[in-house]
């Protein structure tokens, strides 16, 4: 178990690093094709497309290949993304490439996580609190590789250090042993007989929820949406609002990606004790509340000092809400462990595409300030669900 938490954090390192790499350098990816914010926002929405559709996709996979089966295949896909995002193709490869990385880690994120969340019953917020450390420090390091690369110009390397990684962690699922966890990983479901079709379980069956848990469902795949959709706009566009907010340069700005998730890797650290010793609906009530009022002091911060400080607070309480709110509702949802965790996953994914997309058509047509308040308003509505949530469970 240790050894497949350990390779499992260092794909979420992986993670980290590919969710944040085209944040990191989107100013000046954007100027060397001559594109605006709203192309970025749909380069990002094309990437966690494909995100949202390696999650769906990954349980067929993992039925035909097994989990490490399915995990060998994402990261390879991965891999040959990011080495083809450094060639700097036509703008128009862009989107079939960022369908492709971000189906790679969509996938690989939904497995690892299954995994933990399945196998592990006590202690399950601390174990992938310690997955989302690693995926913290991967989002923190890369910005902070990606301002001295983009201020020699050189800023296309940052893709090769993700596919370096990348490839170190191919080939660790590749040779790894996992002991008794072994037959697990590599189980693969029977071919189906001819009739096999009228013998499948129903759809009930599949997924196993009943009476008030639907409402519970349906309000936390809208919270996943918004949560994700809201930390992926802070994370893709923040060097931009710093930039035509405070006039910062784009190697500067680069490192308030890097200032971000330091702070989340940092609250990342201890969310999953926190979240133990004073419960999962208190955690994630507080850390939304908290989120929400940060986002709406930051459009008055006009000192670059002011601003980093909020930034960095909306890191450490924003820092564990993905990790205990997936742990919450699979907690939640008793009976339903294998599917909440991939429907979670997946909405997030869908927020991440959406919402992005939507805060990139704002830098164009909005100001920054009102930006910045359309993301309070995301953490708004989250703190609203949480609480709504709070009452139901």
């Amino acid at each position: 178990m240790k050894k497949l938490i350990w390779i499992g954090c260092l794909s979420y390192f992986v993670i980290g690093l590919a969710h944040v790499v085209l944040g990191s350098i989107l100013p000046v990816l954007l100027q060397h094709y001559d594109r605006n914010y709203s192309a970025g926002g749909e380069l990002i929405f094309s990437q966690f497309a494909g995100f949202l559709a390696g999650v769906l996709v990954s349980p067929l996979l993992n039925r035909r290949f097994g989990k490490r089966g399915g995990i060998l295949i994402a990261t390879s896909l991965l891999f040959c993304a990011e080495v083809a995002y450094a060639f700097l193709p036509p703008w128009g490869w862009m989107y079939v490439i960022a369908v492709v990385a971000g189906f790679g880690f969509g996938m690989i994120e939904a497995v690892i996580g299954t995994i933990i969340i399945a196998a592990i019953t006590e202690g399950t917020a601390i174990a992938m609190s310690r997955l989302e450390v690693l995926f913290g420090v991967g989002a923190l390091l890369m910005p902070l590789a990606a301002s001295p690369l983009i201020a020699a110009g050189y800023w296309r390397l940052a893709f090769l250090i993700v596919a370096a990684f990348t490839l170190i962690s191919l080939l660790f699922w590749g040779r790894g042993h996992f002991g008794p966890l072994q037959s697990m990983l590599d189980e693969r479901a029977p071919r189906r007989t001819p009739g096999a079709e009228h013998t499948a379980r129903p759809w009930k069956e599949r997924l196993p929820y009943k009476g008030r848990q639907w409402v519970l469902l349906a309000l936390f795949i809208l919270f996943f949406f918004l949560y994700v959709g809201t930390e992926m706009s802070l994370v893709n566009f923040m060097p931009a609002i710093f930039i035509a907010k405070l006039g910062m340069s784009e190697a500067s700005a680069a490192l308030t990606v890097t200032f971000f998730w330091l702070a989340m890797a940092a609250g990342r650290l201890y969310a999953g004790v926190i979240a133990e010793k004073i419960s999962y609906r208190i955690y994630v009530l507080i850390s939304c509340f908290s989120a929400m009022l940060l986002l709406l002091i930051f459009p008055f911060t006009a000192h670059p000092a002011a601003a980093f400080a909020v930034l960095i607070l909306i890191g450490l309480f924003m820092s564990g809400i993905f990790s205990i709110s997936l742990v919450f509702s699979s907690k939640l949802l008793p009976g339903a462990e294998e599917a909440t965790p991939s429907i979670m996953i997946a909405s997030g994914g869908v927020g991440g595409a959406v919402l992005p997309l939507l805060t990139g058509w704002s830098m164009d047509h909005l100001q920054v300030a009102q930006t910045s308040s359309l993301l309070a308003v995301f953490a708004g509505v989250l703190f609203v669900l949480s609480l709504a949530a709070w009452k139901l469970g």
